[in-house]
């Protein structure tokens, strides 16, 4: 389904295929032979999203584009099935696993794996060809550190200084969940003027 959002339309070359399940909303740009599979959604809330060529993007993945932090993926990647990538960016040939997240300002650089169920945390950048193991988490600029899931401590160390509710909300760290989901609310009221087009 291919919807236009803030006045935007997807983009779909020729040769590329987006299921009929598959959602496309706003500014969304294919490149050529990308692939969107069943269920996947490709939202440019207020910012774009550009897929590169030869690009998978499995069933139930979520790609997301950000004002600040548009979501770019590169050349011959793979988005696994509920992979999550919100206002990140993935360079050329990186494997994104089944339920792998990135978030707002964070880079996955080329030939990079990102194995099932890892994350790779706001603002934070993945050197080229880093494995993050799975379960695992990728933390930290200039040069993302891994942390097991029982390091929670010192990931913490690290996740503090990288300002996730500031990047992705707008807010101080701190701020009630009541305000940042009024924000968001209103922020999301953007779809209730959503049109969808004919294919």
């Amino acid at each position: 389904m291919l919807i236009e959002h803030r006045g935007q339309r997807p983009v779909v070359p020729a040769s590329a295929y987006v299921a009929p399940t598959a959602v496309l909303c706003g500014a969304v740009t294919l490149g050529e032979r990308a692939r969107v599979l069943h269920g996947a959604v490709l939202s440019a809330e207020d910012g774009e999203v550009r897929i590169g060529a030869d690009v998978v993007v499995m069933e139930n993945a979520l790609v997301r584009g950000r004002q600040r932090h548009p979501a770019i993926i590169g050349d011959a990647v793979l988005i696994g099935p509920h992979a999550h990538v919100n206002g990140a960016r993935i360079e050329d040939e990186v494997f994104v696993a089944t339920g792998a997240s990135t978030f707002p300002g964070a880079v996955a650089g080329a030939g990079s794996e990102l194995r099932i169920n890892s994350v790779l945390q706001a603002n934070s950048i993945l050197p080229p060809g880093t494995v993050v193991p799975i379960g695992w988490i990728a933390a930290g600029a200039p040069e993302a550190q891994l942390f097991s899931p029982d390091r929670h401590d010192e990931l913490w160390e690290v996740q503090r200084e990288l300002d996730f509710p500031g990047t992705v909300y707008g807010v101080p760290r701190g701020t009630s969940m009541r305000d940042i989901m009024a924000r968001q609310t209103d922020f999301y009221s953007a779809h209730l003027s959503d049109r969808e087009l004919d294919e």
